[in-house]
């Protein structure tokens, strides 16, 4: 029987424009849903957080270009912690699934590989 899980991800940019934010978003997002074998009707919803220095584009806008729409997304900033990982989006996504906790595989790209380097890439 399924049961809610918690899915965790990060990406970093190069720069803070439209385009390159959407398109790392999206990269994100995809990795996340592939490793972990999500359907779309198992995601309850998802949370972005991003970075002070990101101001070009909110990453849910990406999220409902590629199909998101129906799902609830909200954006929020992160911390403004000093030493913090500069340019970063990370993703809390809710959903339903039959895997235990440790079956999920956590998704940290690019730069954002740093924060959780326990994890297996």
């Amino acid at each position: 029987m399924p049961t809610m899980r918690a899915l965790r991800g990060a990406t970093t940019f190069d720069v803070d424009e439209r385009e390159h934010v959407c398109e790392r978003t999206v990269e994100l997002l995809s990795a996340m849903v592939e490793r972990n074998d999500v359907a779309h009707d198992d995601v309850v919803s998802v949370l972005f957080t991003a970075t002070d220095d990101l101001h070009s584009v909110f990453p849910a806008l990406a999220a409902r270009q590629v199909g998101y729409g129906d799902i609830p997304l909200i954006c929020a900033r992160e911390l403004d912690i000093a030493g913090a990982t500069p340019q970063c989006i990370r993703i809390l996504m809710h959903l339903h699934t039959t895997k235990p906790r440790d079956g999920l595989h956590h998704v940290y790209q690019h730069g954002a590989a740093a924060l959780r380097d326990d994890l297996p890439s």
